[in-house]
């Protein structure tokens, strides 16, 4: 008979199917829900929730002051480029300074050279001029000499005898012309 009371009770629990659907055992399964949900909402509001709130704190706060300084940055940056453009238009300005100092300069040593090079120039044209009057000059008496010698020697040849008078005057009425 035991062992047919324990049969039946086994029989029995095994006919009854899933025990969380045993009524019998719901309340103690509804304390024990409760309790573990006390447990993790203790667990949740105390330790959890209070680091996750740190770190979210701590994130808005770095990214608060990362937004500060890249605006700070920003700033600087836009400071730093006016002042740039500004270095870049005083250096153009010296520099179209520079260069229109050294065309000046430029052009005075230009038009003194130029003065120098006329008046050496008119000093040499002078000094030319005069040596070809000298050269005229000095071809006329030649030319003068040798007509009167040629009209000495022609007239001689001729037969005829010329005195250096009127050879001199013969030659030069030619020579005016």
């Amino acid at each position: 008979m035991a062992t047919d009371a324990h049969g039946a009770a086994h029989g029995a629990e095994q006919a009854a199917g899933m025990p969380q659907l045993d009524f019998s055992t719901w309340p103690n399964q509804i304390f024990w829900l409760l309790v573990a949900l006390v447990l993790i909402h203790q667990l949740l509001t105390r330790v959890a929730l209070p680091r996750i709130g740190a770190v979210l704190a701590e994130r808005k706060g770095t990214i608060t002051n990362d937004l500060a300084a890249a605006e700070e940055l920003k700033q600087k940056a836009k400071q730093a480029e006016a002042a740039y453009t500004q270095a870049l238009a005083d250096a153009r300005a010296e520099a179209a300074r520079i260069v229109a100092e050294a065309r000046a300069e430029i052009q005075a040593d230009l038009d003194a050279a130029t003065a120098k090079a006329d008046a050496e120039i008119s000093a040499r044209a002078a000094e030319s001029e005069r040596r070809i009057a000298e050269i005229r000059a000095s071809a006329m008496e030649s030319v003068t000499e040798v007509a009167k010698d040629t009209a000495k020697e022609i007239v001689a040849a001729l037969g005829g005898k010329a005195d250096a008078r009127s050879v001199t005057a013969a030659v030069n009425a030619r020579l005016k012309g």
